[in-house]
């Protein structure tokens, strides 16, 4: 397995391996950051060299065996980031209630009743001003049209509407 232009043997590697364990085990440990990782690579190296034919001419065979566990340690991790990112979406969308739960539906109707009272209390032309708005999806100009009055009447009366409604939701909560 040298540089005298020999084949290599997977079998020399493997020994070779075994021989150099703790040395390839430390220097992929730095490359990896985890000593774990180097283990299990090591371990599938050897695993993966059981094979009867040559590997070819080596002028490093330890450097071959380190570069290889790189590489192996590099696939696994795109594997499983791969199988991560591919996650059942229909079991999350089990685990996903998108139904309020009892405080929120609580929460929703105290926040629709003290908005209900603050449009009750405002005076009728405010009241067809923020419906129009926010229903109709009427423009400033055709709620003036619609009731005779001034755009900038329209906007007087749309702030004075969502000012006493703001303050209203806010007394409430």
């Amino acid at each position: 397995m040298t540089d005298d232009g020999k084949q290599t043997s997977w079998m020399a590697l493997r020994q070779l391996l075994v021989e150099r364990y703790d040395e390839l085990r430390r220097r992929l440990t730095r490359r990896l950051g985890s000593a774990d990782a180097a283990h299990e690579t090591l371990h599938e190296l050897y695993v993966r060299m059981d094979r009867p034919d040559a590997v070819g001419t080596l002028q490093n065979p330890t450097n071959y065996l380190l570069t290889s566990a790189i590489n192996l340690a590099r696939d696994r991790w795109r594997t499983e980031n791969r199988r991560a990112q591919r996650v059942d979406v229909d079991a999350l969308e089990e685990l996903l209630d998108e139904s309020p739960g009892p405080d929120r539906v609580a929460d929703g109707r105290l926040a629709f009743e003290a908005l209900r009272r603050a449009l009750d209390e405002l005076t009728p032309r405010q009241r067809a001003i923020i419906i129009a708005v926010r229903f109709e999806h009427l423009t400033q100009p055709e709620i003036a049209r619609r009731l005779d009055i001034s755009p900038r009447l329209v906007r007087l009366e749309l702030q004075r509407a969502l000012a006493h409604c703001m303050t209203r939701l806010q007394d409430n909560f």
